[in-house]
């Protein structure tokens, strides 16, 4: 379990990575993609001139991770506005795209509400898709900032937890600044910690099928020359019962207003392994990951990807003009015909987590009444 070598000098912090971008080149304004498909091997662009390549790019995880998700969908609407396409058709192609993450549906109507309100109060088409570009960078903006204190909170809450360092923090999917305005959600705490120098290892569970922990946090991780060690997503349950994980740091994609939370599937296991080893089970999402109108973990619609994602091993392919970005010939690893459950998230009742951060702070317990007095504070903020 040697810890990875440091990409860059102790001391050194690496380069923020690319996530998503706006330009606009004498062609026209596009939106740019750091494809995660193709990660670690390489980095990749992505360059979308039009919403149904953006969806295709959400759809194939070429982009994914709730909070970026959002800014994604606001700066979907703002290019369809600029480029003179139905607004309404491409927000309504972009809220379709993937169900599970509110943050997706949440940024899209904010970015086409600021169009609508353009337009009402009598702008041209030009100067209502630039309010909906301005929208769209303010999402941007605050997620960046929502991202720093978010770590602030989680840090505060770890060392509160577990005084004296030494943190091992378990960690599934991945939350860092691939998925985020800023450095990210759960990974943002660790990487916090690492900084504070009271990380002691982050163990990163693969998850299967897609590998989002294999191939990004650790890519992450390395990036910053944090001490990490990979398991298989099926080995956690050993690393518990031999004591050597202090606290599960995971991120959201949607929060029930009772306080159910839907992330990547193999969450929920972790909750209840944490639960049985009396280990704090930490969720970190801003409070735009809360949908007050999901009542219960039983109202969130899970998403069911391709039973193929779990029938074959798939390779990126290298984007070719014309072709699927991100798509690969697969190698079978089942018989012919082999159905496969693939769901992509699973639900965490609120029972099972220790605490809920967010930008506006934790909550300790997960109720409803206190999920709803966060709401509420936060539009407070968001409305002064």
């Amino acid at each position: 379990m040697a810890d990875q070598d440091a990409q860059f000098p102790a001391g050194a912090e690496p380069p923020a990575l690319p996530t998503l971008r706006w330009e606009e080149p004498p062609e026209g304004p596009v939106l740019v993609l750091l494809d995660q498909t193709r990660l670690p091997a390489e980095e990749v662009e992505l360059v979308c001139t039009d919403v149904p390549a953006l969806v295709l790019a959400i759809q194939t995880l070429a982009v994914r991770g709730a909070p970026v998700l959002g800014l994604a969908g606001a700066y979907g609407v703002a290019l369809a506005a600029a480029r003179g396409y139905d607004v309404d058709e491409a927000a309504g192609l972009l809220e379709r795209a993937r169900p599970t993450a509110v943050n997706l549906g949440s940024g899209v109507r904010h970015a086409a509400a600021a169009y609508r309100a353009a337009l009402e109060k009598g702008a041209s088409p030009r100067e209502a898709a630039a309010a909906a570009l301005v929208a769209a960078r303010e999402l941007h903006r605050a997620d960046a900032e929502a991202s720093a204190r978010m770590a602030e909170h989680g840090l505060a809450l770890l060392d509160e937890l577990l005084p004296g360092g030494g943190h091992r923090i378990l960690t599934h999917c991945n939350t860092g600044a691939l998925v985020s305005g800023g450095e990210g959600t759960a990974f943002a705490v660790a990487l916090a910690a690492h900084r504070a120098g009271t990380l002691r290892r982050l163990w990163v569970d693969e998850t299967r099928p897609l590998l989002q922990g294999a191939r990004l946090t650790t890519y992450e991780a390395a990036r910053h020359g944090m001490a990490y060690t990979l398991l298989t997503d099926n080995a956690a349950g050993s690393l518990f019962a031999a004591g050597e994980v202090d606290a599960v740091l995971i991120g959201a994609d949607r929060i029930a207003a009772d306080g159910s939370v839907a992330n990547k599937v193999g969450s929920y296991p972790l909750a209840v392994l944490a639960k049985y080893h009396h280990v704090p089970f930490i969720v970190v999402a801003p409070v735009t990951t809360v949908d007050p109108g999901t009542a219960d973990g039983a109202s969130i619609e899970v998403e069911q990807r391709s039973g193929q994602e779990v029938t074959e091993f798939t390779v990126p392919s290298v984007p070719v003009a014309g072709s699927d970005a991100g798509i690969g010939a697969g190698m079978p690893v089942a018989p012919l015909g082999t159905q496969a459950y693939n769901p992509a998230f699973d639900v965490t009742p609120p029972e099972l987590v220790t605490a809920i951060v967010t930008e506006q702070g934790a909550i300790s317990p997960v109720t409803g009444a206190a999920l709803a007095d966060l709401w509420a504070r936060s539009r407070q903020v968001t409305i002064s």
